[in-house]
Order: structure tokens, then C-alpha cells, then sequence
């Protein structure tokens, strides 16, 4: 999946452990994978009060990294990265 995102533009940071792979993506993605699917949150069910997660097999990487750039791009037009002010100063 990292290599699959990279192909893609969008930058990423695969740790592992415990059996599980989590790929850090951007502010609120995360993309976990057990070795069977990958899986991420994409919403909130305000009537259910719970999570709502998209999941792709891994046999599919590519594509699966393609749906989590479509949610990457859509995170960032909602979340740009923090630009600080030109009147921010450094401490001494």
C-alpha cells in the first residue's frame, strides 16, 4: 500500500506490529491491514453515533491505494496543513 500511495503523490508512513500494518496518511486516515483487507474511516453515522470505515482486499493494493487517495484529497480541501503567520516570530 505505501509504495502504491507513493505512486500516487501522496505521502504516507507504514509502521507494524501485533499482526497488524497501519499506514499514516494525513490528519484523520489512518489505514489499518490484518493481511486479508485494508480498512479506514471515511464519516461519522450521527443516527448510529458510530464510525463508518471503507475496507478493500489486499489483493488489490493499487486500487485500494486510489480510494484512500480520493478520502486524502478530500481530508486536505478540509484540513490544509497549518501555514504560519509571516508575523511569527522565533524565540531567542
Amino acid at each position: 500500500m505505501g509504495s502504491a500511495l507513493e505512486a500516487l503523490g501522496v505521502p504516507a508512513d507504514v509502521h507494524d506490529g501485533y499482526g497488524l500494518a497501519l499506514v499514516s496518511v494525513w490528519v484523520g486516515l489512518v489505514v489499518w491491514c490484518d493481511g486479508d483487507r485494508y480498512w479506514w474511516r471515511t464519516g461519522w453515522d450521527p443516527c448510529r453515533k458510530r464510525v463508518i470505515y471503507a475496507y478493500h482486499s489486499v489483493l488489490e493494493p493499487e486500487r485500494a491505494a486510489r480510494r484512500v487517495a480520493y478520502r486524502y484529497a478530500d481530508l486536505r480541501r478540509g484540513h490544509p496543513l497549518h501555514q504560519p503567520s509571516s508575523e511569527a516570530t522565533t524565540a531567542p
